[in-house]
């Protein structure tokens, strides 16, 4: 990709495990394009494929355990774009028992010191609504690799407790509770982000593209921290 003089650059270093941040950086990057932004959306793959759903309930039980460890899924190496001179790297992934995915540890693990020192590092986080410990854990680790952490935007699922998070462990494990007519999707209608967020995060990438144009810096929070949109069905 040749660089585009005159334009803010920035690079999307993104893993989704079940297509919902996903989904979100599509609106992200249509609204920073959309602000004359240059993007590179590089999305990690796992050297061996983690299946989605899971599949069975001990499975995610042993899945949830292992995550809330913070194991590691070692991903296939970068391209060389992401090693050029970026303006913003933004850091996007799903929240796995409280902490940042396998995959993104496995890069910090392998890249950090290399991709992210001294860079401005957005962190952009999906979650079911606890991301706190995730992002503290993440901004310890982008540090220790030489990066300016801003703080995160995030976007949590708009269902409310208990249900999202039963309806969550349920779709992990193979299970469909928003397809139907059971009883349990008038509670829980729809798994994951819904339509509304993902037009949110357009309008963030748009009202951030014009923040960065402006030279603006990015110590303070510039969106509500979670995002969440009004549930659709």
């Amino acid at each position: 990709m040749d660089i585009i003089l005159g334009k803010k650059r920035i690079l999307i270093i993104s893993y989704s495990f079940s297509s919902q941040t996903r989904n979100l950086l599509n609106g992200l990057i249509d609204g920073l394009q959309g602000s004359e932004m240059e993007v590179h959306w590089e999305q990690l793959s796992p050297v061996s494929d983690l299946r989605f759903p899971i599949g069975t309930i001990s499975a995610t039980v042993i899945m949830m355990v292992q995550t809330f460890l913070r194991k590691r899924y070692p991903v296939q190496p970068l391209s060389s774009l992401c090693f050029q001179p970026w303006d913003l790297v933004i850091l996007a992934g799903p929240t796995w028992s409280y902490n940042p995915s396998g995959p993104v540890l496995s890069l910090i693990d392998r890249d950090g010191k290399r991709l992210f020192s001294g860079k401005t590092v957005l962190p952009f986080i999906s979650c079911r609504g606890y991301w706190r410990v995730h992002y503290f854990g993440l901004k310890g680790l982008l540090r220790r690799c030489g990066a300016s952490v801003a703080p995160p935007i995030v976007f949590s699922h708009p269902t409310p407790e208990p249900w999202r998070t039963i309806g969550v462990f349920l779709k992990l494990a193979g299970k469909a509770p928003d397809v139907g007519s059971s009883w349990f999707r008038r509670f829980y209608p729809k798994y994951g982000h819904s339509r509304q967020q993902v037009e949110d995060s357009r309008k963030v990438g748009m009202e951030l593209g014009e923040h960065i144009k402006a030279g603006n810096p990015l110590d303070h929070p510039l969106f509500t921290t979670p995002v969440r949109g009004e549930d659709e069905g």
